[in-house]
């Protein structure tokens, strides 16, 4: 077997391909867009600050696996650590492949001056994050990581010990919410005088878009595990991926009485049965699936949510949720998936508030000191 670092564009092009060989036939893998990863890889916004190197194990000229290691020096200078952290992290079932990369990503992290080593994670908090390591038996939410049981096994073999775990839960979208959700709903509205815009006017004025993003950044910076707030080349980047896929008949954005945003609650079909029809390739057929999936509410993916910082601990988040409910049975909203979420965030119990909740996924981000 040969470690080798991505240094052209055909190496970069078998990187992306390789987990589409290795889960080939595996009926919960949803696969990426090629061009999106090509761009991602080389071009994306966060790589205006963070250093990346990526490699590949290969073995009789076939790729058995690949990893992605990346310093984020905003994330390390926010928390004051000295951190590498790894992604795209797939191999074969060979312990001796993952120990190539890992050990690769690990001494490329030391000779940076790097003391620790997470992940999976992404450059930044808005990519795809967590090994799964329940729920394996499901399909995941397209912006989510999907990976063989093995990986548990050898990352914990190779000395990764847990950090921290994120939890989905999956619910029937038409129960509404509790009669107490509905009346603090009800109560928090008036007091404040807050009301609903919108999202179908606020998609097509881009100042107000860039306000929402900031909104967004703010609303999770101090209350969001290991969370890096948005440079403006971020928000510029997430608005185009997002945008297209929100309004008004999945998604709410919470006004106050001088139409600055209060807070929001992001909601989009499922894209994963599309992609998974597209196989990676947006031509010459996949942007027909894509296009179809944007209106189809059988099954619905619960993106972001959250409240602008004056706006939290007030209850706002009843009005949000409440009115979501409403849109559910308005158009006929199918199951919902949660976004994942930190297990110790008290966020989260929402959820247990719906009877008919169960645990879809948890996914990890392991740790290891580097020696």
């Amino acid at each position: 077997m040969e470690l080798r670092e991505v240094s052209t564009r055909r190496d970069l092009r078998r990187f992306v391909a390789f987990p589409d060989r290795l889960y080939k036939g595996c009926p919960q893998y949803v696969p990426a867009m090629h061009s999106d990863q090509m761009h991602t890889l080389t071009k994306d916004a966060a790589l205006e600050y963070c250093i990346h190197k990526m490699w590949i194990v290969e073995d009789g000229g076939k790729v058995k696996g690949r990893i992605c290691a990346m310093i984020n020096p905003r994330y390390n200078e926010r928390y004051s650590k000295k951190c590498v952290r790894f992604g795209w992290f797939d191999c074969v079932e060979d312990i001796a492949v993952a120990k190539l990369l890992l050990d690769a990503a690990q001494q490329w992290g030391k000779s940076q001056g790097m003391d620790t080593i997470h992940g999976p994670l992404f450059f930044n908090t808005l990519g795809k994050q967590g090994m799964l390591v329940e729920g394996y038996e499901n399909v995941p939410p397209f912006n989510c990581i999907y990976n063989y049981p093995y990986y548990v096994e050898f990352v914990e073999k190779l000395g990764f010990r847990k950090e921290c775990d994120w939890v989905q839960y999956r619910m029937h979208s038409q129960l509404g919410v509790p009669d107490k959700a509905k009346r603090v709903a009800k109560l928090v509205q008036q007091r404040y005088n807050l009301h609903f815009g919108s999202l179908d006017k606020l998609k097509k004025d881009k100042a107000l878009v860039r306000s929402f993003f900031h909104v967004y950044s703010d609303s999770f910076k101090d209350n969001v595990y290991n969370f890096i707030p948005f440079t403006e080349a971020e928000i510029e980047q997430e608005a185009k991926a997002i945008v297209p896929f929100i309004n008004d008949r999945n998604s709410v954005v919470v006004l106050d009485e001088h139409e600055n945003i209060a807070a929001f609650g992001i909601c989009t079909p499922s894209l994963s049965k599309a992609l998974q029809k597209a196989g990676g390739h947006l031509f010459p057929f996949g942007w027909i699936h894509i296009l179809r999936a944007k209106n189809d509410f059988s099954l619905m993916d619960l993106m972001i949510n959250g409240a602008v910082p004056e706006w939290q601990n007030k209850g706002v988040s009843a009005i949000y949720y409440q009115k979501m409910a409403e849109k559910a049975v308005q158009y006929g909203y199918g199951d919902s998936i949660s976004n994942p979420q930190i297990e110790s965030n008290s966020a989260a119990n929402i959820w247990s508030a719906y009877p008919d909740h169960s645990l879809y996924m948890r996914r990890r981000c392991y740790i290891k000191e580097i020696r």
